[in-house]
C-alpha cells in the first residue's frame, strides 16, 4: 500500500504540521499522523450515504 503525505496539513490531535499520511484501505480513505498515530477514516460518499439512510441511533456511549 502506497502512502502519500498531505502537504501543509495539521494533525487535529497533536497539532503537528506536515505529519499526516493518507492511503486507501478497502475503499476507505485512511489518514494517520506519523508522529502520534491518530487515525481518521472516511468511506466513499456512495457507501456512507447508503449506510446512513438505513441507520437508527439509539444512544451514544461515553466511557469514563
Amino acid at each position: 500500500m502506497r502512502k502519500r503525505f498531505i502537504a501543509d496539513a495539521t494533525c487535529p490531535h497533536c497539532q503537528q504540521k506536515d505529519t499526516l499520511a493518507m492511503w486507501r484501505e478497502n475503499n476507505v480513505d485512511v489518514v494517520e499522523c506519523v508522529k502520534c498515530g491518530h487515525q481518521m477514516r472516511e468511506a466513499d460518499k456512495q457507501v456512507r450515504d447508503q449506510i446512513r439512510s438505513q441507520e437508527q441511533v439509539i444512544g451514544i456511549f461515553h466511557p469514563e
